[in-house]
């Protein structure tokens, strides 16, 4: 995870600073806020966050009027900048000749390779756990061995044994009544939820007792999926940290898959806001003008657990007329 940090890291957004176009550097009246004249120069306050940007000028209320109306200005700032970022983060920025493109684009091919190599090292940990399972576990009942689903695998590191679907073959079915089994404990809550007293069965044709009955047959494992982990305690144990394994990787796809998205949406939002910036002299709201937006990663909890959360801010004052 610390990877993924110093890879968003690049990706730290300063929506509202200078642009640069045909080599000469331009400010907005918005990113004005927070700078002094110095003789004769405007020159960003970095205390703010802005980037640090001198403009030489003569008249610096002259300067940034001619930029903010400039006809050239709406060039610099396509209307679908903001289209191409969502789809190919960095892409409006990239149009709109700003640098920070590069980072956007070094951060998705980072986050999407690291999420490609979580998801492949997951699908072997899959691999694994079931070759375990079938090989180990489930060899002695049945010869055809079909894969499960994601939850009968995580049934088998919980239980030693799935115990008998039918105890007697032929005729009704018999539940499992070993409640240390899998089957067994399915058994044992059917009857707690049906019958008035889960240890005095009712009458075999009462509805509380077929009701508790088919609550047992959707859930118990059927004879091709029975398994037991007895005198294989060793390959139990390896079965166990390799499902464990599987989770952190699936879990560590996910994260990253979530943070391309949100990668997408930052370099979305910061060319929106440029383009606003640059076309219109600012973007506001409720009478307060966009004064920056700032994504950072912060620390959840506790710090050994590792979980991090992706934080935006957007930074509103009122306009400086």
């Amino acid at each position: 995870m610390r990877h993924v940090i110093a890879a968003l890291g690049a990706i730290a957004l300063l929506v509202v600073g200078g642009a640069e176009a045909d080599g000469q550097p331009t400010v907005s009246p918005v990113a004005l806020h927070g700078r002094a004249l110095v003789d004769g120069s405007v020159v960003t306050n970095t205390n703010e966050g802005f980037a640090n940007l001198t403009v030489l000028s003569t008249d610096a209320t002259a300067t940034a009027t001619r930029v903010a109306s400039g006809p050239a200005r709406a060039s610099w700032a396509p209307w679908w900048a903001p289209v191409a970022s969502v789809l190919i983060p960095g892409a409006g920025q990239f149009a709109m000749g700003q640098q920070r493109s590069v980072g956007y684009l070094v951060a998705e091919g980072y986050l999407v390779l690291q999420a490609v190599a979580a998801q492949r090292e997951g699908n072997r940990d899959r691999n694994e756990y079931r070759a375990l399972a079938s090989d180990v576990a489930r060899r002695p009942f049945s010869a055809t061995r079909p894969v499960g689903a994601w939850s009968y695998y995580e049934s088998m590191e919980k239980f030693m044994e799935s115990g008998a679907f039918d105890r007697i073959p032929g005729g009704a079915i018999d539940p499992e009544t070993d409640a240390t089994t899998f089957n067994g404990a399915r058994w044992r809550l059917a009857r707690e939820n049906f019958w008035p007293d889960p240890d005095v069965p009712p009458p075999v044709t009462s509805s509380a007792y077929q009701r508790a009955l088919a609550s047992y047959t959707a859930q118990a494992v059927r004879d091709e999926y029975r398994w037991s982990w007895r005198d294989a305690q060793l390959q139990k144990d390896v079965y166990e940290q390799t499902i464990r394994s599987w989770n952190r990787l699936n879990k560590r796809a996910v994260n990253l898959v979530g943070l391309v998205g949100a990668n997408h949406l930052a370099s979305l939002i910061d060319a929106y806001v440029t383009v606003r910036v640059r076309r219109f002299g600012g973007v506001r709201v409720a009478g307060l003008e966009l004064d920056g937006f700032r994504t950072s990663v912060q620390l959840i909890g506790d710090p050994n657990n590792g979980h991090r959360q992706i934080l935006s801010v957007l930074r509103f004052i009122p306009p400086q007329n």
